[in-house]
């Protein structure tokens, strides 16, 4: 059980975090009144999410492999 919590905070962790240095997020928050900042964080972390699912799943296909010898 501990595993799978483990495996779900390494899966939400990206989603609660701000993907952006502070020299971008001051450059993206003074231009156009801030809105840019935050669809930039959020194109940020859509973008985060792909490999994490990537590695996850060879994760998860070798463990089932090598439960199943």
């Amino acid at each position: 059980m501990r595993k799978f919590y483990a495996a779900l905070l390494l899966l939400v962790s990206p989603l609660l975090s701000i993907a952006q240095c502070s020299m971008c997020k001051a450059v993206a928050e003074s231009a156009d009144g801030g809105g840019f900042g935050a669809g930039l964080n959020y194109g940020i972390l859509y973008l985060m999410i792909f490999p994490y699912l990537i590695i996850g799943g060879i994760a998860y296909r070798l463990y089932r492999a090598k439960k199943a010898n």
